[in-house]
Protein backbone atom coordinates (compact mmCIF):
# COMPACT_ATOMS: atom_id res chain seq x y z
CA UNK A 1 0.00 0.00 0.00
CA UNK A 2 2.89 2.36 0.63
CA UNK A 3 4.73 1.72 -2.62
CA UNK A 4 3.31 4.99 -3.85
CA UNK A 5 3.65 6.65 -0.46
CA UNK A 6 5.84 9.63 0.22
CA UNK A 7 9.31 9.26 1.72
CA UNK A 8 7.91 10.37 5.08
CA UNK A 9 5.10 7.82 4.94
CA UNK A 10 7.58 5.09 4.05
CA UNK A 11 9.88 6.16 6.90
CA UNK A 12 7.10 5.86 9.46
CA UNK A 13 5.90 2.59 7.98
CA UNK A 14 9.46 1.25 8.24
CA UNK A 15 9.71 2.36 11.89
CA UNK A 16 6.40 0.63 12.63
CA UNK A 17 7.51 -2.54 10.85
CA UNK A 18 10.86 -2.69 12.67
CA UNK A 19 9.11 -2.12 16.01
CA UNK A 20 6.53 -4.80 15.19
CA UNK A 21 9.24 -7.32 14.31
CA UNK A 22 10.88 -6.83 17.73
CA UNK A 23 7.71 -6.52 19.83
CA UNK A 24 6.11 -9.29 21.85
CA UNK A 25 2.63 -10.66 21.00
CA UNK A 26 1.07 -7.82 23.04
CA UNK A 27 2.87 -5.29 20.81
CA UNK A 28 5.31 -4.14 23.47
CA UNK A 29 9.06 -4.21 24.09
CA UNK A 30 10.92 -4.75 27.32
CA UNK A 31 13.46 -2.07 28.21
CA UNK A 32 16.44 -4.35 27.40
CA UNK A 33 14.84 -5.25 24.05
CA UNK A 34 14.31 -1.56 23.33
CA UNK A 35 17.93 -0.77 24.12
CA UNK A 36 19.08 -3.62 21.89
CA UNK A 37 16.85 -2.45 19.03
CA UNK A 38 18.20 1.11 19.31
CA UNK A 39 21.79 -0.08 19.36
CA UNK A 40 21.30 -2.29 16.31
CA UNK A 41 18.84 -0.28 14.21
CA UNK A 42 19.48 3.35 15.25
CA UNK A 43 23.24 3.23 15.79
CA UNK A 44 24.22 5.86 13.23
CA UNK A 45 21.99 8.42 14.93
CA UNK A 46 23.07 7.70 18.50
CA UNK A 47 26.75 7.03 17.78
CA UNK A 48 28.94 9.67 19.41
CA UNK A 49 26.15 10.92 21.68
CA UNK A 50 27.22 8.91 24.73
CA UNK A 51 28.53 11.94 26.67
CA UNK A 52 25.39 14.02 26.28
CA UNK A 53 23.29 14.19 29.46
CA UNK A 54 20.00 13.62 27.59
CA UNK A 55 21.39 10.48 25.94
CA UNK A 56 22.63 9.18 29.28
CA UNK A 57 19.23 9.91 30.82
CA UNK A 58 17.39 8.00 28.11
CA UNK A 59 19.71 5.00 28.13
CA UNK A 60 19.84 4.82 31.94
CA UNK A 61 16.03 4.73 31.99
CA UNK A 62 16.24 1.65 29.76
CA UNK A 63 18.75 0.05 32.16
CA UNK A 64 16.40 0.37 35.14
CA UNK A 65 14.87 -2.87 36.31
CA UNK A 66 11.20 -2.48 35.67
CA UNK A 67 8.20 -4.52 34.67
CA UNK A 68 7.09 -1.62 32.48
CA UNK A 69 7.25 -2.33 28.80
CA UNK A 70 7.46 0.18 25.99
CA UNK A 71 4.58 0.50 23.55
CA UNK A 72 4.82 1.86 20.02
CA UNK A 73 3.86 5.40 21.03
CA UNK A 74 6.59 5.54 23.68
CA UNK A 75 9.04 4.02 21.22
CA UNK A 76 8.34 6.73 18.64
CA UNK A 77 8.75 9.43 21.31
CA UNK A 78 12.07 7.81 22.20
CA UNK A 79 13.21 7.87 18.55
CA UNK A 80 12.25 11.53 18.19
CA UNK A 81 14.00 12.43 21.46
CA UNK A 82 17.19 10.67 20.43
CA UNK A 83 17.08 12.29 16.99
CA UNK A 84 16.58 15.78 18.42
CA UNK A 85 19.50 15.47 20.83
CA UNK A 86 21.78 13.93 18.20
CA UNK A 87 23.93 15.70 15.64
CA UNK A 88 21.78 14.42 12.76
CA UNK A 89 19.70 17.56 12.28
CA UNK A 90 22.80 19.77 12.23
CA UNK A 91 24.46 17.44 9.72
CA UNK A 92 21.39 17.64 7.48
CA UNK A 93 21.38 21.42 7.76
CA UNK A 94 25.08 21.55 6.85
CA UNK A 95 24.53 19.37 3.77
CA UNK A 96 21.57 21.46 2.69
CA UNK A 97 23.44 24.77 2.98
CA UNK A 98 26.48 23.52 1.07
CA UNK A 99 24.50 22.51 -2.01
Amino acid sequence: ALRKGSDLEKAFATAALVYSNYADPEGKLSKPETKSLLQSQFWHVIQGQENKPKYQEIISSLDEESENKIDFEDFMILLVSLTLMSDLLQEIKNVKTTK
